[in-house]
């Protein structure tokens, strides 16, 4: 179907010689462009007001250590659903390449119209609560990507799995026991501190 061959992708991993566009675009451009925004966004709001404020730099921080884990972890991204199964299509390529620097930015984008007064008090517990989601994000990734990569690793090794309708292993303990998607636990609490 020519429609949903557009937008899923035709192809698995389309390559100008042996360079993997999609591989390429999964995190580089995207996660760069949103950290590029950002910058620009904390240099706006430091003209108009003199210097950034402390919401500012906290969203600026907290992104930044977000795309700097994307960075640093990027051989985890060859695990994900995305390289796996998807194809590169529009939706691949619109996401990584405008959705993200240009949404994930919006934080730092309302903060420089709508400028937000912070108490070291509760700056304080925004920290803290970021700290808190990012260890769930990082510890149940880890957790993962050491399962996928290798079932028999020592620190994978004892957790519980069942078996699927496939044939592969779906762990349920350590993390994955706790809840369904850990991971989204945490994404969804740092995006919370983002916001606060």
């Amino acid at each position: 179907n020519p429609i949903y061959d557009f937008f899923i992708g035709h192809e698995l991993n389309p390559r100008i010689g042996s360079f993997d566009l999609k591989y390429f675009c999964e995190l580089r451009p995207g996660l760069i462009g949103w950290l590029v925004i950002n910058l620009a966004m904390l240099t706006k709001e430091w003209e108009l007001r003199g210097s950034p404020s402390l919401a500012m730099i906290l969203v600026n921080s907290f992104q930044l250590l977000y795309v700097l884990d994307a960075l640093w972890h990027e051989e985890a991204v060859l695990t994900t659903m995305d390289i796996m199964n998807d194809g590169f299509g529009f939706m691949l390529a619109f996401g990584d390449l405008t959705w993200v620097p240009f949404t994930y930015s919006l934080q730092a984008h309302f903060l420089v119209g709508h400028p937000q007064e912070l108490t070291p008090a509760a700056a304080a517990g925004i920290v803290l609560l970021n700290a808190l989601g990012y260890f769930i994000f990082r510890s149940a990734n880890s957790q993962k990507n050491t399962f996928r990569r290798n079932p028999n690793d020592p620190k994978v090794a004892a957790l519980e799995t069942i078996p699927t309708a496939t044939g592969r292993q779906l762990l349920v303990s350590g993390w994955w026991g706790m809840l369904r998607h850990p991971n989204y636990l945490g994404d969804l609490i740092m995006a919370l501190t983002w916001s606060l």
